[in-house]
């Protein structure tokens, strides 16, 4: 097979409506360099055509371009002996969205949905010399405006409405934390194939039996040519890359495998084991030479998500079992991480899912709203042991589902459950994102809706259903998230996403216990971005919370889909913390709370994962993981990669093992979550301080951690009077995990960290204490740094050490609640 990339020699400009289609593509002015794979807007951007959307209210001057229609353009050469081939085909990868292709002048493509690939058979048409290739992109929105106008106004949320007739990434459209920014392009790879046979696709579904040991590991190869005289060798190596088995056979179409390996070494989630790849390589042969080859990285694991009784309560779990064994998955949503989708590199990709790992998350979900994601996504979550949650693209909205939408959808679905289905990440394939529940709020779904307004129901019960169970019936479909069978809302079967804190009623985050379900895939609480983000995407002049530059960036739609991100973020501080003073200390508040909601909502999320038979609550996944553009939103990670204080949170409470401690009516309740394989005789230690320092009390008991579970602890009798409690975990003399309560709402009271001392060394170590309990410390020392632990409280007395990898700088800037400014702390020399 002979393969060229044309991705050289493109040129791009915008359509002169008043000139004939072919005669706009012969012009000679207005043209520009395109970059391939790429969009107009990176291009525009790149030639300073446009301003920077992401900066201060820029996006506002460039929506001209989503109403504009566009044209690319190029030439390339083709030499006589290709055109011997007996097959040549011309592959388009993507295509963003509305387009028509012209090869030489002939039409030979139309094109209106961004997630499919589309494979021409050039042959006859392609000349020797010099060809041409030209792509009309047509406006997004108004070719959707026309078609709304024709099918009618349907409802979503988020968004101009006539996205939901245009298989488009959703969020271009705007969301309530993005911005709209409605590309066109050619936005994947494009490709010509000259070959008499090759290899279409390859399909590894290894299992694993019940006892683990044994793999079986079949290899289903689909050829498209000639396959006469046609081998095809294929061989499998173990992690280590050392071949362990091969087999060669007469090429037929299809052509089949087995292996199977004793032992098999078996794929984990990040921090239950070790994410070991086999490796299946195929050739295809053909007249004694290689024609071509592909590798396929494959895990060997079971994936079951058990739906079974809770003893003694109403519904079913829904539970994550990896290799037989049952645990508590707790992890992120996943949004793109920028518009301009080919400006984000394989380094960044790497980089987002490490501080995935690192905060001690086992699953990224996928959201529907977004993209099927590049292939080095999914290459990193094996590698990293991260499981995918995979939603189809669709997002809060009534879709469509007359026939030829629902073929597109076929078609797409198709091909994305092809590309993805070898990856020992994915666990599970979801219908949509909340399309259910848009269903329900419209009376088209749940007790009482009327079931045929909801025309795309048959999409996600039926015909993705099919797909998937046909094409890859080894993981788990499940129509929607949420998803509860009759009711979107039911907190005691499948998945549910819990926005009764921060939307609806705005209920204290101090409450997530009362809004759980027994799989939360979504909750969350918004926050500003760290002070470097604003600085970098806002002028000067209008670095304050309430300028008009800063609410822009802070959406959140509320009633009626209006941005209401402020008005919200300023009632729970109203509610839990004193007034901001300066932007700094308006950032660290949001950022507090944030953090602290996270805190109570995995904590309790957790505490409900008590056991076999008894697993009511399996998992959390957190909205968001990560920002696309510089905002105020619910991402634990912001738009320049820094984290925030929830990522901390977070990351203590995913540990292996931790303390929780919730005082009620005077008495202090105490427990361990474990997600250990077996029981762990530790140490608890709690205190009670008073507010000035002053220890009150002090008990200290052995406690036995049973595995994979909650195990309870006696409860505290303690004082009445204001408080703060510490509780810590210790296996020998190390502290694995600590807790700490402080009275609330923390606006009654004073907790100035006057007596904090922070010790910075040249190794990157820095050491804290205070004569006082101290909440919420805040280190900072600009981009670059990593830090071991953050956010941290203070026990009285208490020496906590923790590493700043990558400390250049000999200050750190440190806030804590309660102080007036960020304090600065310096390495001392001549120490």
């Amino acid at each position: 097979m002979t393969s060229l990339t044309l991705h050289t020699h493109w040129e791009f400009k915008q359509r002169d409506p008043a000139a004939a289609l072919q005669d706009d593509f012969r012009s000679h002015t207005g043209w520009n360099g395109a970059t391939v794979p790429g969009t107009v807007q990176q291009d525009l951007l790149q030639h300073q055509l446009i301003v920077d959307p992401y900066y201060g209210l820029n996006e506002r001057e460039v929506q001209w371009i989503g109403e504009a229609d566009w044209l690319y353009r190029s030439a390339f050469q083709v030499s006589a002996d290709l055109l011997e081939a007996p097959h040549l085909h011309l592959t388009f990868e993507g295509l963003d969205t509305i387009s028509t292709v012209f090869l030489n002048g002939q039409e030979v493509l139309r094109s209106d949905n961004m997630f499919t690939e589309h494979t021409l058979d050039v042959k006859g048409l392609l000349l020797p010399g010099e060809n041409t290739l030209q792509v009309l992109f047509e406006s997004p929105l108004k070719v959707g405006h026309a078609l709304e106008k024709e099918g009618g106004v349907r409802a979503a949320w988020n968004g101009d409405t006539s996205r939901l007739y245009l298989r488009k990434a959703q969020y271009h459209y705007g969301w309530d934390w993005g911005p709209v920014i409605l590309t066109s392009g050619i936005w994947k790879a494009v490709k010509l194939e000259a070959y008499s046979v090759q290899l279409a696709d390859v399909h590894v579904p290894a299992e694993v039996t019940p006892d683990l040991q044994t793999a079986f590991i079949p290899v289903h190869v689909k050829l498209e040519g000639d396959v006469q005289e046609a081998q095809v060798h294929v061989r499998l190596l173990n992690p280590q890359g050392i071949e362990v088995q091969s087999q060669t056979l007469a090429a037929q179409a299809p052509t089949s495998f087995l292996f199977e390996v004793d032992g098999p070494q078996l794929w984990y989630p990040s921090g239950r084991g070790n994410q070991p790849l086999y490796t299946v390589q195929v050739e295809l042969h053909q007249h004694g030479k290689l024609l071509e080859e592909k590798s396929i990285r494959t895990g060997l694991r079971r994936i079951r998500v058990v739906q079974e009784a809770v003893r003694g309560e109403k519904g079913s779990s829904f539970t994550f079992e990896v290799n037989n064994e049952a645990f508590f998955v707790g992890g992120a949503n996943w949004i793109p991480e920028h518009l301009l989708l080919n400006t984000v590199t394989d380094e960044q990709y790497r980089a987002r899912l490490v501080q995935a790992r690192d905060a001690n998350m086992t699953m990224v979900r996928v959201w529907g709203g977004g993209i099927y994601e590049a292939d080095v996504f999914y290459d990193l979550c094996d590698e990293l042991g991260l499981m995918v949650w995979q939603d189809f693209m669709f997002a809060c909205g009534m879709y469509p589902g007359d026939e030829k939408f629902r073929a597109s959808v076929r078609l797409e679905a198709e091909q994305q459950v092809k590309r993805l289905r070898n990856h020992a990440s994915l666990a599970l394939w979801c219908g949509n994102n909340e399309d259910y529940q848009i269903a329900q709020a419209v009376g088209a779904y749940g007790p009482g809706g009327d079931e045929s307004k909801f025309h795309a129901q048959h999409i996600y019960e039926v015909l993705l259903r099919e797909v998937c169970e046909t094409l890859d019936p080894q993981t788990l479909y499940w129509p929607g998230s949420p998803y509860g069978g009759a009711d979107v809302f039911d907190k005691t079967i499948g998945d549910r996403h819990t926005w009764e804190i921060w939307h609806g009623p705005m209920a204290p985050y101090q409450e997530y216990k009362n809004y759980e379900g027994r799989f939360v895939s979504e909750f969350g609480l918004m926050s500003a971005p760290s002070v470097e983000v604003v600085q970098q995407s806002m002028p000067e002049h209008e670095r304050f919370p309430e300028s008009e530059t800063f609410v822009h960036h802070t959406r959140a739609l509320g009633p009626n889909f209006k941005p209401d991100g402020a008005r919200r973020l300023a009632v729970y501080q109203a509610e839990n913390v004193r007034g901001h003073r300066n932007l700094e200390e308006y950032v660290y508040n949001t950022q507090l709370i944030q953090a602290e909601a996270m805190r109570y909502a995995y904590r309790d999320f957790r505490r409900r994962f008590e056991g076999p038979g008894k697993y009511a609550v399996s998992g959390a996944l957190v909205w968001q993981l990560n920002d696309c553009w510089p905002v105020s939103s619910w991402a634990i990670i912001d738009s320049a990669g820094i984290v925030k204080p929830a990522y901390h949170t977070i990351k203590r409470e995913l540990q292996d093992l931790t303390v929780g401690i919730h005082l009620q009516d005077g008495v202090l309740e105490t427990w361990l979550c474990s997600s250990l394989r077996e029981s762990r005789t530790l140490q608890l230690k709690r205190y009670a301080y008073t507010l000035q320092g002053e220890k009150v009390a002090e008990a200290v008991q052995a406690v036995n951690a049973l595995p994979a579970r909650r195990t309870d602890v006696s409860s505290w009798q303690v004082s009445e009077q204001p408080m703060v409690y510490f509780a810590e975990l210790l296996d020998q003399d190390e502290v694995v995990a600590r807790a700490s309560h402080f009275p609330e709402p923390y606006k009654h009271f004073d907790f100035a960290p006057r007596s904090l001392k922070v010790d910075v060394q040249e190794d990157g170590v820095v050491q804290l204490s205070s004569d006082h309990p101290v909440k919420g410390v805040w280190l900072s020392a600009g981009a670059g740094v990593s830090w071991s632990d953050n956010f941290l409280d203070l026990r009285p007395g208490e020496v906590r050490v923790v590493h700043a990898a990558g400390l250049k700088t000999a200050a750190v800037r440190v806030s804590a609640l309660g102080a007036a400014e960020p304090l600065e702390f310096r390495m001392l020399v001549n120490r």
